[in-house]
């Protein structure tokens, strides 16, 4: 028999067939939109406006060595970069000095240290936004780079008359093990997500370390706003608050992307990812709701289907719709990865698909727990 007649099989068959469902809705018509993204086959004129790149930074002088220099060498004709050395205690002042002698324009702001006053990221972005030159603002992070001399080209190109708000993937640089794996997995899962719904115009997010706005519009819409208090969400929470389907436009060609230092060991990936979690409260409402139905409903899927086949409950009907979404599944990730030039995550997706909202669950949890947070962004 191929559906039982058990009462209990039939209402966990039906909400399996609803968890699956909605995991459908998600793939269908979220994420398959970034995963087969194509370019427009007509070339448009492109206007190369001047830009003000700006990138903060805290004791990253090992980095700024590392990764600056692809930032000042792009092939663009008027641009300027500005970094804001914010209460470095490590030799990131002379790393800037020796970098200003060989690029003219690059900038630099400094914050000195004040042991009675902390502060978070927001602030040395507003003395970079402050002191730029030009409209059109570039943010990445100190810790990142570019992969192509093309990245401010690709940015020029995502820009319109109408334009407010351009955001770009920020991925992770491959490196060996699981853990570095299972970030790249995440971050490039995130990716598919707000490309995703920004294309089906509900935009809500974007990541710091690939992403430009006009300074004019910054300071219209009263910088960051009722945000300004908390840690992060210098880049989410601006999106989140002023983004829409009109004045947002987003940038996923291969020379638009860039990579940044994943996180090296487990605890400063909790923390990391802790920090991140605070600001999804102070997303929209149906932007929460939309964020916490999958993860919810991918729990439930694997759960009720492991239920099922244990007490063998329409395992045929229950194993068809399984593959399906197996099917789709890897057909879109598959897709993605390449998309997002992200190799080789795609053997470990359906281990990470399983383990994934359970670790987020378990570190959004703990990241609500109430009690005294230093303001502190590095």
């Amino acid at each position: 028999m191929i559906l039982s007649d058990n009462p209990v099989h039939i209402i966990l068959l039906v909400l399996f067939v609803i968890m699956a469902a909605i995991q459908a809705w998600y793939w269908l018509a979220y994420y398959k939109r970034a995963a087969f993204f194509e370019p427009e086959a007509v070339a448009r004129k492109v206007t190369l406006q001047p830009l003000s790149v700006i990138i903060c930074a805290r004791n990253e002088a090992e980095n700024l060595k590392r990764f600056l220099p692809a930032v000042l060498k792009q092939d663009y004709p008027t641009y300027e970069v500005i970094v804001v050395n914010d209460c470095s205690e490590d030799n990131t002042y002379d790393v800037l000095g020796d970098l200003m002698k060989l690029y003219p324009h690059l900038k630099v702001s400094s914050i000195q240290k004040d042991p009675g006053f902390t502060h978070a990221k927001k602030l040395a972005m507003l003395i970079g936004i402050k002191a730029a030159s030009n409209d059109i603002l570039v943010f990445t992070d100190a810790d990142c780079h570019p992969v192509s001399d093309q990245w401010l080209h690709a940015i020029a190109e995502a820009w319109s008359d109408k334009t407010d708000i351009v955001i770009g993937y920020g991925g992770m640089i491959a490196e060996k093990g699981l853990l570095n794996s299972y970030i790249r997995h995440d971050t490039m899962m995130i990716a598919m997500q707000y490309f995703g719904m920004a294309m089906a115009g509900v935009p809500y997010m974007g990541v710091g370390r690939n992403m430009s706005y006009r300074r004019s519009y910054f300071f219209s819409r009263g910088g960051f706003g009722p945000y300004n208090h908390i840690m992060s969400g210098d880049d989410d929470l601006f999106v989140n608050r002023n983004a829409t389907p009109d004045n947002l436009s987003l940038m996923l060609s291969p020379h638009s992307f860039t990579l940044s230092v994943a996180p090296g060991s487990l605890s400063e990936w909790v923390k990391q990812r802790k920090r991140h979690f605070t600001t999804a409260v102070h997303y929209k409402r149906d932007d929460r709701i939309r964020l916490f139905l999958e993860p919810f409903s991918r729990v439930a899927y694997y759960g009720l289907l492991i239920a099922l086949l244990v007490m063998l409950a329409s395992w045929p009907v229950v194993l068809l719709i399984a593959l399906g979404r197996l099917v789709m599944r890897s057909v879109i990730l598959k897709r993605a990865a390449n998309t997002f030039n992200e190799q080789r995550l795609w053997y470990f997706s359906l281990f990470f698909d399983i383990l994934s909202p359970v670790v987020n669950a378990f570190l959004y949890l703990t990241s609500m727990r109430k009690g005294k947070r230093r303001e502190v962004w590095k």
